[in-house]
């Protein structure tokens, strides 16, 4: 009964967590929003423009911070420990330093102001070294701070930005003020993710591997598997705009909205389980499947049942037509929702080279829309559905042909997963 009562408690707990991690990424959404909906009230068209330029360079940007949360998370989830700090640290240095050495390219290509430029790497440098706090905190399971520890780091992007221009000052002065909160928001994050008790160092005895430091490969093939995952998203739009006509164009980025709403829906589930996931924890991997295949299909039905509305919400009545479209592009979001859980597995575990059949499926993609696909919205849609079926049965192979080979957990050779080692978790899963 004890024992009965204790799985039900721990059940609740991780509820709660990731109930307050939902919420803290739906907070990070509606952030991000409210900034270009702002822009364009208090913003004159060119200045509106700048800004919106330099948000999305801002967003390509943070990529390496989502590298290395990635990394450190698994890291850290399997018991290993060192290097973070430095590694982190040079990640942002180096990411910034890019951004900086771009600046005359960036300001005459696309005609930005240089001090737009430069700001954009001293806020490039506060995000991507972000990543290493939010990592620990996921790894180390302690989902609540987490969420406290994304929300803060969404004010600190988005907060400056938004005072700037409710204030009616222009890009600069809001991308300035955006900066200083971003850099105002490193300390406290720090200090989310400063244990809550005093750390036990694994005995002399345990394995070697438990002390291996984090490596700048780690971090590499974790950025190379997020740039992948976000290229795959986001090409079946690209070719929509440079296949298609204008109003066709058109009409499928507002499609569009509802592949990336299913995409994005179950991603805190991927959030959730990485942890598990470096671990080796099978049935966690089959938990998550589940649940993302789950929140999948009740989209793609509501699609299906309500496509002409949410097609009417999301782009007017002009699209109402496309609403027999509607559970295929939710079709698509969801399956590229299980191929990006599947990559994360691939990188939690160290596979070598995670994000290959994404890069590859990518080129498929591309070249079938080009060449063979009609020019319609269908065609690229019928073409984008079929990569992301094929790339979603791909890794599901990947994973579970390698899942199978690989002895249980705590069999694993000492180089690849850490069980032996006690615990030196600095909170409870849901602290």
């Amino acid at each position: 009964m004890t024992r009965t009562r204790g799985k039900d408690a721990a059940r609740v707990r991780f509820g709660a967590a990731g109930a307050a991690v939902t919420v803290a990424t739906l907070a990070t959404n509606a952030l991000a929003y409210v900034v270009p909906v702002l822009g364009a009230r208090r913003l004159n068209a060119a200045d509106l423009g700048a800004l919106a330029t330099v948000l999305a360079l801002a967003a390509i940007a943070a990529v390496p911070g989502f590298g290395l949360q990635i990394a450190v998370a698994a890291h850290r989830a399997r018991r290993q420990s060192g290097g973070e700090a430095g590694l982190a640290l040079r990640t942002a240095a180096f990411t910034a330093a890019a951004t900086l050495a771009a600046t005359p390219v960036l300001s005459v290509a696309l005609r930005l102001p240089v001090a737009l430029a430069l700001l954009l790497a001293a806020t490039t440098f506060a995000t991507v070294l972000s990543g290493r706090w939010l990592g620990e905190l996921q790894g180390d399971q302690r989902f609540l701070r987490l969420a406290a520890a994304m929300t803060v780091l969404a004010v600190g992007r988005y907060g400056g930005l938004v005072v700037g221009l409710l204030a009616g000052r222009g890009p600069v002065t809001c991308l300035l003020l955006g900066t200083l909160t971003g850099l105002l928001a490193i300390p406290i994050l720090a200090r989310l993710a400063a244990p809550s008790v005093a750390v036990t160092p694994p005995p002399a005895s345990a394995d070697a591997a438990a002390s291996r430091p984090l490596g700048g490969r780690q971090v590499t093939t974790a950025c190379v598997a997020t740039l992948a995952m976000l290229t795959i998203s986001y090409a079946d739009l690209l070719l929509a705009r440079q296949l298609l006509p204008a109003a066709d164009s058109g009409a499928y980025a507002v499609g569009a909205v509802l592949t990336k709403g299913a995409l994005w829906a179950p991603q805190v589930v991927t959030l959730l389980v990485l942890p598990r996931l470096a671990q080796g924890d099978r049935r966690a991997r089959l938990v998550a499947l589940g649940l993302i295949l789950a929140c999948g299909a009740v989209l793609v039905a509501a699609a299906a049942i309500g496509g002409e509305m949410a097609f009417q919400l999301v782009g007017g009545t002009d699209y109402r037509h496309l609403a027999g479209s509607a559970p295929l592009f939710a079709a698509t979001g969801a399956l590229y929702a299980v191929v990006f859980m599947l990559v994360n597995d691939r990188v939690a575990t160290a596979a070598r080279w995670p994000a290959l059949p994404l890069w590859v499926a990518s080129a498929v993609l591309a070249v079938a829309a080009t060449l063979i696909a009609p020019r319609t919205v269908t065609g690229v849609l019928s073409c984008a559905l079929a990569t992301a079926a094929g790339t979603a049965l791909v890794m599901g192979w990947l994973v579970f042909r390698r899942s199978a080979a690989d002895p249980p957990t705590n069999e694993r050779s000492p180089g690849v997963t850490v069980r032996a080692v006690p615990t030196c978790r600095t909170g409870s899963p849901d602290d």
